[in-house]
């Protein structure tokens, strides 16, 4: 004769069951949103943010720095600001704090 699983069992083995489940949804949630976030990197590489036109690299000092084709805004890199001020003196890095994180 079988005995048939308690409720404890059977509550155990759903709760299994559910976690399983729930870590393969987070598995595929995350491939997904790699994927994502690759396709928007292509789509929006090199990009001016203000017009969505290519963007090209300029030489300026030791850095490259991206301008648009079509509206002539300039985009920075990260640190690129602080490494354009470093040698100037007077109202400019004073200017520059204002966008430092405190």
């Amino acid at each position: 004769m079988i005995d048939n699983p308690s409720e404890q069992e059977s509550e155990y083995f759903a709760r299994q069951q559910f976690e399983r489940m729930k870590k393969l949804d987070e598995e595929k949630r995350k491939a997904l949103a790699g994927k994502e976030k690759e396709e928007l990197q292509k789509l929006h590489f090199m990009r001016c943010p203000k017009c969505g036109m290519s963007l090209i690299e300029i030489d300026y000092k030791h850095l490259k720095i991206d301008k648009c084709s079509h509206c002539d805004g300039i985009w920075l890199d990260a640190g690129e600001l602080e490494e354009i001020v470093d040698d100037d003196t007077g109202r400019f890095p004073a200017f520059l704090r204002l966008f430092k994180d405190s």
